[in-house]
């Protein structure tokens, strides 16, 4: 496209050593232009008439964007980083929390027991898939844009396509197919993986927050020495690490219909367009870093209370129990009826702060089928744990071979 011996002398000097950056700083106030000032500092440095070819059939979007992927790439690499080391830490708590007996909850209320470990595992498994999430983005996501004024190519004559496939090339990128200045699907998808991480990451915030709290007792994020939850209330640990969490993570969530506005780019080129989808995956990817920083420091000193998970569990005088006791009496009298029997002792245990327990002995119809201590066998909620223990120990496991995919590929 150009001489060779320019085009090595073009190379040489593009070193930011080289170049005046206080003069391209008062250019870009004067000219409000994000490369012109630049393109003229790069003319000054350079011998000869060598100045005359930098820039050669390229327009600005086709630099920004693409210098812009670069720095998204190596954010990109950081955030897998980062989630690896939260995986590290998820892998061990799953694990020693396996089969900690815990109060399972569905619409805020008591369900069936489950395990500590158990919800530990459900948060590995939604950040290893957001893990494959970002590998498969990569080829879509990373690619070098090198189409002149409205991606025709026609500044480059006939060998357009190839410069651009040489410059991905170059930069370890995906060239464009269509190097068109309009396609932000691509910033889009990556914005909305975003959003899921950090939904996710939210999601684990609410858990924490709310387990933390005096009425349930469950759990506590890391409160250092010397930590002022109040000024006013000398008593309060605060949820910090959780409540920022949250609020980084609704941030992110709601930058991302942004990024689908921005794809709505009209003709060949909108300014606008491009203002949008940088802000939003610029936001997005700050905002996520930070949450997993906070994510690293909260489970890093977690702490866990399984005496209180049991207290919990026993809240209900043995409510929590009522579908076990379902399955066992259905076996001898058919399931709807064993239903309607359980369901009628469990509303009125519930109604009349009466024993569930006693409600079952004293009903001649339970007692043909189920003895006083089979009852109390069955009213257990750490030997009704399902599967929990073995998910628990499996995501554990998949954790740690995630992480060391991740180590291995950042080596």
């Amino acid at each position: 496209m150009i001489p060779a011996d320019a085009a090595v002398e073009i190379a040489n000097s593009c070193r930011l050593e080289l170049l005046d950056v206080d003069k391209i700083e008062a250019g870009l106030a004067v000219t409000a232009h994000p490369l012109v000032p630049l393109i003229w500092e790069l003319d000054r440095v350079l011998a000869g008439d060598v100045g005359g070819y930098v820039h050669w059939g390229a327009t600005t979007q086709n630099i920004t964007q693409t210098g812009d992927i670069l720095q998204l790439r190596a954010a990109h690499q950081i955030i897998l980083g980062q989630i690896g080391q939260v995986l590290a830490l998820l892998a061990p708590l799953a694990e020693r929390h396996a089969d900690d007996p815990c109060a399972g909850r569905t619409h805020g209320q008591h369900a069936v027991p489950a395990t500590f470990g158990y919800k530990v595992g459900a948060w590995i498994d939604e950040l290893c898939r957001h893990v494959e999430r970002l590998h498969d983005a990569e080829p879509r996501v990373f690619v070098a844009m090198l189409g002149g004024a409205a991606g025709t190519l026609a500044s480059f004559g006939a060998p357009g396509l190839e410069v651009q496939s040489g410059m991905a090339k170059h930069l370890d990128l995906v060239p464009m197919p269509v190097p068109g200045r309009t396609s932000h699907d691509h910033h889009a998808e990556y914005a909305a993986i975003l959003a899921m991480l950090a939904a996710t990451c939210r999601k684990i915030a609410d858990e924490t927050y709310t387990l933390m709290k005096p009425e349930f007792g469950e759990i506590e994020e890391p409160v250092p020495p010397g930590t002022v939850g109040s000024s006013t209330m000398p008593q309060k640990r605060n949820p910090k690490l959780s409540q920022d969490i949250r609020a980084a993570a609704a941030q992110v969530t709601a930058l991302f219909p942004l990024a689908l506005d921005a794809m709505r780019t009209e003709h060949e080129a909108d300014g606008s367009t491009s203002v949008m989808v940088e802000r939003v995956v610029q936001g997005s990817i700050e905002l996520v870093g930070d949450i997993f920083a906070r994510m690293i420091l909260l489970f890093e000193g977690i702490e866990v209370k399984p005496e209180r998970m049991r207290a919990n569990l026993d809240l209900s005088g043995g409510l929590i129990m009522s579908e076990r006791i379902m399955l066992a009496l259905g076996e001898r009298v058919g399931r709807q009826r064993a239903h309607d029997i359980v369901y009628e002792h469990a509303q009125d245990s519930a109604v009349q702060n009466v024993s569930f327990r006693e409600l079952l002995v004293g009903d001649e119809e339970v007692g043909r089928h189920l003895s006083a201590q089979e009852l109390d066998d069955l009213l257990d909620p750490a030997s009704y744990t399902g599967a929990c223990g073995e998910i628990a120990r499996g995501q554990a496991e998949r954790a740690r071979e995630v992480v060391e995919r991740l180590d291995s590929a950042q080596s």
